[in-house]
């Protein structure tokens, strides 16, 4: 029985590092940014709430599919089972982006 995989999405964002569960990633149609489709949560019966993984669910919560900038990812990992989603702060130079070439008219 086949199962679909699980996707741990981890990028910045104004700030903030956050880490996401997905079904689906691939690349876009839109140059420079990656799909995110079908973001999980744990589940909804915890007697714990976490304050970090309930603001990415209310911020995510009629999302259908995000757009995310290839510069913003840190990393994307295929894992074996949902973990929990948060959201931390960004050190200061804790992460650093993705450097970009200058395009060609800007030169």
């Amino acid at each position: 029985m086949s199962t679909k995989p699980i996707f741990r999405v981890i990028f910045h964002n104004e700030g903030e590092i956050f880490e996401v569960y997905a079904r689906q990633i691939f690349q876009s149609e839109l140059w420079g940014f990656i799909e995110i489709e079908e973001i999980t949560f744990g589940e909804r019966s915890q007697l714990l709430v976490d304050p970090s993984e309930e603001r990415l669910k209310n911020l995510f919560e009629d999302v259908k599919r995000s757009y995310i900038p290839l510069t913003s990812i840190v990393r994307i990992d295929e894992v074996e089972k949902e973990g929990t989603a948060k959201v931390t702060d960004a050190k200061s130079g804790n992460i650093k982006p993705f450097p970009v070439p200058p395009s060609p008219g800007s030169v």
